[in-house]
């Protein structure tokens, strides 16, 4: 039996264990507990510890859950939520050897702002590090009211209130600069990639001063951040959580010692609320805030980051990423034309006919189920803001952007889900296998595993993510508006997203 692997790293020696023949560190804290004297504080440094400690288990999920119910676990294929706890700034390391010098990828989790883990069973870093020879690390970090309420101005005090679940990425990205190398990987070398919330925190970290120089490539998966929440609109969702957890005059001592139990019912009550109103001026209800400091400006709006004009990125979606919310959906597989209407006039309004014409046109083999998840998708804006994102990286003509869109189709619930949200992760990370119920059977998922996982690899390597086993993949600029369209056989589209930006353009970028 292999020895379990030993790093020494800032703060001790941790000692993980074997994977087959790739060696796995698990809930290594790269700060220290958030609870207690540390709830909306910026992260602390991990306090030094004596002999070995063991990395063989992972470290506490943010809390996320209704204290009232009894924790669940989610779907497999998206994650597996585990024990929660404010001591969750854990990172999780899989590397196939501790010498060396390798490519390092850094997983921002999905779930927007507010859920999600970097332990779920399909971020498994085990076949990504064996095939690329890489290094993969998976993060967690404060989420919700703990990590993206903005208490400027509601209570007092010498440090920032504001964007701490962002600042504990930066902490975990400056721990990787500092440890890295202890588990064979190259801090110079470091690309950071994640899906929905998470490709939005690969968004902003690329308009973060902060984080200038921790990583040097971004990958977004469906998770475009053209713009993050205006500050005066933050202030107002954490004053009703507030108000919702009975405190009307807070100081920040006051809401350290308040009860987790009160503070995540008052989130979810609020949350409940306002995803049923109007939200002027919020990405989503926590979130990232432009703050002016941390985060001095919407991410890509009125134009991409010059910060990070030297960063490469790449950046795409999935075909229908709405039918992961459609997937029981009875209307999904049978659509009459005079349901198709009153669908699409639920999402646009009076605007309908022109958008069914439109979609129509540009997919002449779409049934009606499939225009409904089409244009159920691009109201998202997945494509939208993904095409924007893109066209101005592309226009400030510095490091080049690759787009993509994936139109595999799973055959998972009789094939009713068709190209989901989130269905492009297994193949990213090359865990097929364990994601059988999500992506179906059949030798196309392994296909899609060998050409994608091969693309974020060959990315991570050298900034480009063209590879042998894929078409020639051009860089996107704003004249061809190239893209890859991946599929069992990929094949490169020219202005792929027109029909996106000639019709949900018109609507969110008059």
């Amino acid at each position: 039996m292999a020895e379990a692997p030993i790093a020494r790293i800032t703060g001790g020696i941790v000692q993980g264990d074997r994977q087959d023949d790739i060696n796995c560190f698990k809930g290594i804290r790269y700060g220290a507990d958030t609870g207690g004297a540390n709830r909306f504080r910026p992260p602390q440094p991990v306090e030094p510890w004596e002999g070995v400690r063991l990395a063989d288990a992972f470290g506490p999920d943010s809390p996320q859950s209704d204290p009232d119910k009894p924790a669940r676990a989610s779907d497999a294929a998206v994650q597996v939520l585990g024990i929660e706890g404010e001591d969750c700034l854990r990172a999780n390391v899989w590397t196939p050897s501790m010498n060396g010098k390798r490519p390092v990828l850094v997983w921002l989790h999905g779930g927007g702002f507010v859920s999600g883990s970097g332990s779920g069973i399909i971020y498994d870093g085990t076949r990504l590090a064996r095939r690329g020879d890489v290094v993969v690390i998976t993060l967690n970090h404060r989420l919700g009211a703990l990590g993206y309420m903005n208490l400027e101005g509601f209570v007092q005090s010498d440090e920032p209130l504001v964007n701490l679940g962002m600042l504990d990425i930066v902490a975990a990205l400056r721990w990787v600069q500092d440890n890295v190398a202890a588990f064979g990987g190259d801090p110079g070398n470091v690309t950071v990639f994640g899906e929905s919330g998470g490709g939005r925190k690969v968004s902003t970290l690329l308009a973060m001063p902060d984080a200038r120089g921790l990583f040097h490539r971004g990958v977004i998966q469906s998770g475009p951040a053209v713009f993050m929440n205006d500050a005066d609109a933050s202030k107002d969702v954490t004053r009703r959580i507030l108000e919702e957890a009975g405190e009307t005059a807070p100081t920040l001592a006051s809401l350290q010692a308040m009860p987790l139990e009160r503070l995540m019912k008052a989130q979810l009550r609020v949350l409940s609320q306002v995803a049923r109103e109007e939200q002027p001026g919020l990405a989503q209800p926590l979130a990232a805030v432009v703050d002016g400091t941390i985060l001095p400006n919407h991410p890509f709006d009125p134009e991409a980051p010059s910060i990070s004009d030297d960063i490469p990125v790449m950046i795409g979606w999935n075909q229908t990423e709405a039918t992961l919310w459609l997937g029981r959906d009875p209307d999904l597989n049978e659509v009459s034309d005079e349901r198709l209407a009153t669908r699409i006039t639920s999402l646009v309004g009076d605007r309908a006919r022109e958008f069914i014409a439109n979609y129509r046109q540009h997919y002449p083999e779409a049934n009606n189920s499939d225009l409904l998840a089409y244009i159920a998708t691009g109201r998202r804006r997945y494509p939208l803001d993904s095409l924007v994102l893109a066209e101005r990286k592309a226009q400030r003509a510095g490091a080049p952007v690759w787009l993509y869109t994936l139109r595999y189709r799973t055959t998972a619930r009789r094939g009713a889900l068709r190209t989901p949200h989130a269905l492009e992760i297994p193949f990213v990370f090359d865990n097929v296998d364990t994601s059988r119920r999500f992506v179906g059977d059949g030798e196309g998922p392994q296909a899609m595993a060998e050409q994608m996982s091969e693309c974020w690899l060959a990315f991570a390597r050298g900034s480009d993510p063209n590879h042998p086993g894929i078409p020639h993949w051009p860089a996107y600029d704003p004249i061809r508006r190239e893209s890859m369209l991946f599929d069992v056989e990929s094949t490169i589209a020219t202005d792929y997203g027109r029909v996106e930006r000639e019709t949900f353009g018109k609507l969110y970028y008059p």
